[in-house]
């Protein structure tokens, strides 16, 4: 790594202009920033996303492309999404510059970054929000707010290039306890959703929104993963116990 900025990708989901990528591509990389990927682009391959890269058809080249958000950002420690609005799910809101200086503490730290661009019509919904750290809101003239996907991925580029050129006369490499990435978040949601269910936690109230709070209170929480391997042992204590417990209740007769 020659840069903190070599472990920051721009992730574009669903994107329906194959040009876009390719503005987003030259924004990026005159920033600096090289990593983008996409996640189920309707178009990609596709020549006007060469054509409006205009000079970065590297940055397009060297594009990965996912199926799934959850794989496009597996690896990733901090993950922090674009978005106009809260959309149902409670989020702590960065500006673009708040965001920059938090990515740069990630990844001085070692650690892998994703910030999410949504689809050009309907931004990211609810499903690709609950994967994000914080959300970025650029704070725009309300009576005219529309920024068009590339816009906002220069936007959030440009302030992510001024925190680092501020910053990287002093910075070093700060060391610690890595937090657990995108992909072992999701496995111990998973152990909790089932947990919960085991322990009969939810009597009839919603799971969705129980389980998207306590997704908010452990994204907030950024353990790392000798913290997970303890909280997987509570969660499998609690289901036995939980079995046991029952295996333990008189049967029907008895």
């Amino acid at each position: 790594m020659t840069s903190p900025l070599d472990l920051v990708r721009f992730v574009l989901v669903r994107t329906s202009h194959p040009g876009n990528i390719g503005s987003a591509a030259r924004a990026i990389r005159t920033m600096g920033l090289h990593r983008l990927a996409l996640v189920a682009p309707e178009a990609f391959p596709h020549a006007e996303a060469t054509a409006l890269a205009a000079g970065a058809g590297d940055v397009v080249d060297a594009a990965a492309v996912h199926a799934t958000l959850p794989d496009a950002i597996a690896d990733c420690r901090l993950v922090l999404g674009a978005t106009a609005r809260r959309r149902g799910v409670v989020l702590e809101e960065l500006d673009p510059r708040g965001a920059a200086h938090r990515v740069l503490d990630a990844a001085l730290a070692g650690h892998e970054v994703a910030l999410l661009f949504g689809n050009e019509r309907s931004g990211l919904d609810n499903d690709e929000i609950k994967h994000c750290h914080a959300g970025i809101t650029i704070p725009a003239d309300p009576s005219y707010s529309s920024l068009n996907l590339a816009q906002a991925v220069q936007v959030v580029a440009w302030e992510l290039r001024m925190a680092w050129l501020e910053r990287r006369a002093d910075a070093a490499p700060m060391h610690g306890d890595a937090r657990a990435d995108a992909a072992e978040m999701e496995q111990f949601f998973a152990h909790l959703a089932r947990t919960l269910e085991a322990i009969d936690f939810h009597k009839g109230r919603s799971p969705e929104r129980i389980l998207q709070r306590l997704r908010r209170v452990f994204l907030r929480a950024a353990p790392d993963a000798r913290e997970l391997r303890a909280l997987h042992g509570i969660l499998a204590d609690a289901t036995r116990m939980a079995r046991l417990a029952r295996d333990a209740e008189p049967g029907d007769g008895v």
